[in-house]
């Protein structure tokens, strides 16, 4: 063997033992399942690298509506969840499922519709608004997903005597929020979203935005986020460490503070309101 050889070998010994150790110093990775208006919005783009830096832990995450979120959770696909729709999260904890719950942020629900309001329901509560708008037939469109904008929807419907899925003006996506919104925008349809995706939406516009905001401020449109470890006494291969590790990371009052700094179009899209443990 030449000595070009011998030194060509030489590096490929060097390099392949780099990469083996390498291989077995492999980043701890932490799996999510969330909604999609905290992936939309961009704010777990902002949030993971932060977490990386603090913990050396890195975040996965598959952004899916709630209901489908607590699905993964309790088929042990995902070691923790963020998630917006309180009473069906406090269930899941009730059965055994969930643990460590904890409230990290919220924001608020909307209707948006058409700038010119055909249902007129500008001013009106949010009840008051979805009764006027079946009445007059305006088109809504709906996530119909499970999600929690979805349970919001539907408990409001309720409220309101009605069950509009049969509705010729009631339209059903089975897709995720912006994407509702889009169909929203080609149906002229009003719609239920929350705020920091809305932001996100009209951010992306850029200033060509079809929508206005029609319902607002009514107090049963708080939008409460709340995250959740699998219950490793029931999905023995989760990462319960990794999850505790970023539930007292995402509840610190350092990383509240920038969660609250989180903005768009000069927009803050999430409050801090983590509770005390």
């Amino acid at each position: 063997m030449c000595k070009m050889q011998k030194k060509i070998v030489a590096f490929l010994f060097v390099a392949l033992f780099v990469f083996a150790s390498c291989a077995w110093a492999e980043t701890p990775v932490l799996r999510m399942a969330t909604t999609t208006s905290t992936d939309n919005t961009g704010l777990l783009d902002y949030l993971a690298p932060l977490f990386k830096a603090d913990t050396g832990i890195e975040l996965q995450w598959v952004a899916v509506g709630t209901g489908k979120a607590l699905e993964l959770g309790k088929n042990c696909d995902v070691d923790i969840l963020l998630v917006h729709a309180p009473d069906t999260e406090k269930k899941y904890v009730e059965d055994g499922y969930g643990v460590n719950r904890r409230q990290t942020m919220y924001n608020d629900f909307i209707i948006i519709g058409p700038k010119d309001d055909p249902a007129r329901i500008k001013e009106l509560t949010v009840v008051e608004a979805l009764s006027k708008i079946a009445s007059s037939n305006a088109s809504f469109a709906s996530r119909g997903d499970k999600s929690g904008t979805h349970i919001m929807e539907m408990n409001l419907w309720k409220e309101a005597g009605l069950a509009p899925d049969k509705e010729a003006w009631y339209i059903q996506t089975g897709q995720g929020m912006i994407n509702t919104i889009n169909i929203a925008a080609e149906r002229s349809a009003y719609t239920m979203t929350d705020r920091g995706t809305f932001i996100k939406y009209e951010d992306v516009s850029k200033g060509n935005s079809p929508f206005a905001i029609v319902v607002e401020g009514d107090p049963v449109l708080r939008n409460q986020y709340s995250v959740i470890a699998v219950n490793p006494a029931r999905c023995d291969n989760v990462k319960y460490d990794l999850a505790l590790k970023f539930i007292d990371w995402i509840v610190s009052p350092q990383v509240q503070e920038k969660i609250g700094k989180f903005e768009l179009l000069g927009k803050t899209l999430f409050f801090p309101n983590a509770d005390a443990q």
